[in-house]
């Protein structure tokens, strides 16, 4: 996260995930981690499933209709949730392109992985547990 002369970096890992789950984290986390609604917000990510959900306003009719058969209903309610806070701008930009910001994302993403050090995402394992033979 940037702001002015400021940066913040947030890095973890889960021992059982996906990396759409852990793109939608990471803007979810940074949102969580504004101090005000004072500014409008930029966005920069490398994932199209993230992006193009907001963007196209997909997850939009997604909780309309329950988000009946979609993959992580509630990490697309907690950041529906900070959505309406915020004035949010989105920018897709191409990975592992030499974009500064999204290189050190990267690495970060990269070193939460090679850690050995993984939180439980208690929604996504008990609904993985529920799809076992799907």
């Amino acid at each position: 996260m940037k702001f002015k002369d400021q940066e913040k970096e947030f890095s973890q890992g889960y021992r059982l995930t996906t990396n759409n789950r852990m793109e939608l984290l990471a803007l979810i986390v940074a949102l969580e981690n504004l101090k005000t609604t004072k500014y409008p917000v930029e966005v920069y990510s490398d994932s199209k499933y993230v992006i193009d959900a907001i963007v196209k306003g997909w997850v939009f009719g997604w909780k309309t209709k329950g988000f009946k058969g979609k993959k992580n209903a509630d990490l697309w309610l907690r950041y529906l949730e900070l959505h309406a806070r915020y004035t949010i701008t989105f920018t897709w930009v191409k990975g592992h392109n030499g974009h500064p910001e999204n290189e050190r994302c990267d690495k970060l993403a990269v070193g939460a992985a090679e850690s050995g050090i993984f939180l439980v995402d208690d929604f996504f394992e008990k609904q993985a547990d529920n799809n076992l033979f799907d």
